[in-house]
C-alpha cells in the first residue's frame, strides 16, 4: 500500500496539489485523496507501466483497494 501512496503523491505533487498522509482501503479516490479526472488518467498511466494492469478495465474504481484487489488479482 505505501507503493501506491508514493504514486498518488506523484500524481498531486504533479499537479500542485496536497500530499496526501496516509490511505486505507477504504480512502475514496476523489474525497480522501482528492483526485479528479486528469489526475485518476495520470494514475491508470502510472499503475499501468509499474503493473502491467490497466485498473480501469473492467469499469470504475473508486477506493484504493479497488486498485489494490486490481493490482494483485
Amino acid at each position: 500500500m505505501n507503493e501506491l501512496l508514493k504514486i498518488i503523491n506523484v500524481v498531486l505533487d504533479n499537479r500542485d496539489k496536497l500530499a496526501v498522509s496516509e490511505i486505507s482501503k477504504s480512502s475514496n479516490l476523489r474525497n480522501d485523496c482528492g483526485l479528479d479526472s486528469l489526475d485518476l488518467a495520470e494514475l491508470t498511466v502510472r499503475i499501468e507501466a509499474e503493473h502491467d494492469v490497466d485498473i480501469f478495465e473492467n469499469g470504475n474504481v473508486e477506493t484504493v483497494g479497488d486498485i489494490l484487489s486490481k493490482i494483485y488479482e
